[in-house]
């Protein structure tokens, strides 16, 4: 009964957490590239998930108290074929030390793709290229047989044509795996930090960090799996206001919202069919992102991701699709292996 509780008493917390978000939100955050997905089950889950366990180095853009000695000598890539030309990977390498603990280290970069170079009369001048690339360094120590804690710090390089940006950014979390190793809770601080230096002469910028809490219960006599995360707790309304047109003399009006759709917004669901350790099917929901994207009340299958994963001999392969809008989809490849398999 003790152990039931305290697997509950998260669901709890994280219900009570999404409560207290009243202010509104505001203010613009740098460096894209933080908030994109790198983990192609992440991205078949519903985009994030901090309470999840995975082999792959990339989760741990999500919590990094996920690292722990199971990802020792593990090597993990990820790519990313985006949108709009857009492009973007992670690779990464972990070690454990008995004693210390387990150490992360890895890189990410995103590619823009090209731009047209012109004059203000539309005279074009050549081409441009623009890029955001990080490097992560994860740090994670067990507290207890049952609790791990772990830091990240992300220095960021940002170059947008001849403009050129840095900054710190960090992430703490902490990860609780149950016994019997069905439950598994996370609590994370992503993305807080600071800019350095700024692409021009304006004054440098803080990183806005945002706290996430996430749960994973996978049931002891069906291969299922549930994942449920409140993303951006204490950040306020999800909700935006759109601009009212003046060129056609009509106004657009945000639709109302009730307070269930306020809060249903701050969740990721993710649900996943595990009949071996080899072998997964996952699909996700992302709410705010159907909210925020689908066009002139259709949503159709905005929102919504799904993905795979298998191993073949040393290496597993997983694939990960999100639906952002009726005119665009992401695909995530991940590949992992262990340089202890080849001793």
């Amino acid at each position: 009964m003790g152990r039931l509780s305290k697997k509950y008493g998260w669901l709890l917390m994280l219900l009570f957490m999404s409560q207290w978000i009243s202010a509104q939100r505001g203010g613009e955050s740098l460096y894209g590239l933080l908030h994109l997905t790198q983990s192609a089950r992440v991205t078949a889950l519903g985009g994030s998930q901090a309470g999840l366990h995975d082999r792959n180095l990339s989760i741990l853009q999500h919590n990094p108290a996920v690292l722990d000695s199971v990802h020792t000598r593990q090597v993990s890539l990820s790519y990313v074929n985006y949108m709009a030309g857009i492009n973007y990977g992670f690779g990464g390498l972990a070690w454990h030390f008995e004693g210390l603990g387990t150490m992360a280290l890895g890189f990410q970069h995103t590619a823009y793709g090209d731009f047209i170079a012109a004059e203000i009369d539309g005279t074009r001048t050549g081409y441009f290229n623009a890029g955001e690339t990080v490097i992560q360094a994860t740090y994670s120590r067990p507290l207890s047989t049952r609790w791990t804690a772990g830091l990240s710090l992300k220095p960021v390089f940002s170059r947008l044509e001849a403009y050129k940006s840095w900054g710190l950014a960090a992430d703490a979390g902490l990860f609780y795996r149950s016994d019997d190793g069905l439950f598994n809770g996370g609590l994370v601080y992503r993305n807080f930090g600071r800019q350095f230096s700024s692409y021009s002469s304006a004054p440098t910028e803080s990183l806005p960090g945002y706290i996430q809490l996430g749960i994973s219960q996978k049931l002891a006599h069906a291969p299922f799996r549930v994942s449920l995360t409140a993303q951006d707790l204490f950040s306020g309304s999800l909700s935006y206001t759109l601009p009212e047109s003046s060129e056609s003399g009509t106004t657009i009006h945000q639709e109302e919202e009730s307070g269930f759709d306020k809060v249903i917004k701050h969740f990721v669901l993710g649900l996943e069919f595990v009949p071996s350790d080899n072998f997964y099917v996952a699909g996700g929901f992302n709410p705010r992102r159907r909210s925020e994207l689908k066009m002139n009340n259709k949503a159709s299958t905005t929102g919504l991701s799904w993905g795979f994963g298998f191993r073949i001999a040393h290496f597993h392969f997983a694939y990960g699709s999100a639906r952002y809008h009726l005119g665009g989809t992401s695909n995530h490849f991940s590949i992992t292996t262990n340089l202890h398999s080849y001793r």
